[in-house]
């Protein structure tokens, strides 16, 4: 088996995760691709993995079905014999947007499926699999990375399902970073603003208003993949070893409070 590493990123055909993708690759990293129905996209982010010097795995995976994603841990150690990292990236906003006061059954049971159960569960197996090849001597220092959102703080009464997941994320980071550290494996959320993907594509206008005319954040430009791809990047080359549990805003300057 070979040394380099590996790091499962989900929902990593698009959007914020093929940044992380594409970021990871160019330090040599092997990428396990998570996609739930996008092929094609999906494969055009392996052959870009591929031209930046990384090596690239597809797997489908659904990441609100444990099943599923037994199969993408499964599939990524018959390949690698090896995780070295997990990146819970995968993530979905309601089909709707309504009114708190419409919220159905259906809309929060399929978002907090996929945002909060699936990481939770994906999780669990990963670290359990981390542990044992941590104390085999295969694996060294290995991480587990949240992508959260600003929604974990941030209202928005027609996205309440969204921003309850992410709240959940945040602490599923302290209590996974809590319980790993005996065993070497830090975690850490990274927490992105508004980031320029498939995802706000449908409200480009407003925040491209807010953002650039009314100053939303004082960095006053959109959030790119790629910013997110070199946060993890920095945890993934060891620069953050005595961190733990710790929360990466990369929003534009978003989370502070201004008069």
């Amino acid at each position: 088996m070979s040394d380099k590493r590996v790091a499962i990123i989900t929902g990593s055909s698009r959007g914020i995760g093929r940044g992380i993708a594409l970021a990871l690759a160019e330090h040599g990293w092997r990428i396990v691709i998570n996609y739930h129905s996008n092929s094609e996209a999906a494969a055009k982010t392996r052959a870009d993995v591929t031209a930046r010097g990384g090596e690239a795995l597809l797997v489908q995976a659904d990441t609100g079905d444990l099943a599923s994603l037994e199969k993408l841990v499964d599939s990524t150690l018959a390949q690698y014999g090896r995780v070295d990292m997990l990146v819970n990236n995968a993530g979905v906003a309601p089909r709707q947007r309504r009114d708190i006061l419409q919220t159905t059954p259906e809309s929060y049971d399929e978002v907090m499926a996929i945002n909060l159960r699936g990481p939770f569960f994906l999780t669990q197996r990963v670290a359990g699999e981390m542990v044992r090849l941590r104390d085999a001597g295969i694996i060294s220092a290995p991480k587990i990375i949240n992508i959260g959102s600003i929604s974990a703080y941030t209202s928005s009464t027609a996205r309440a399902e969204y921003c309850i997941s992410k709240a959940g994320m945040a602490m599923l980071t302290k209590l996974w970073a809590d319980r790993l550290a005996e065993y070497g494996i830090n975690v850490y959320e990274i927490r992105p603003g508004i980031i320029a993907t498939d995802l706000t594509a449908v409200v480009k206008d407003k925040y491209d208003h807010l953002i650039l005319d009314q100053g939303l954040t004082p960095i006053r430009r959109w959030g790119l993949p790629a910013d997110i791809g070199k946060a993890v990047v920095a945890i993934a080359t060891d620069l953050l070893p005595f961190s733990t549990g710790e929360v990466i805003n990369v929003d534009g300057g978003f989370h502070m409070h201004r008069l």
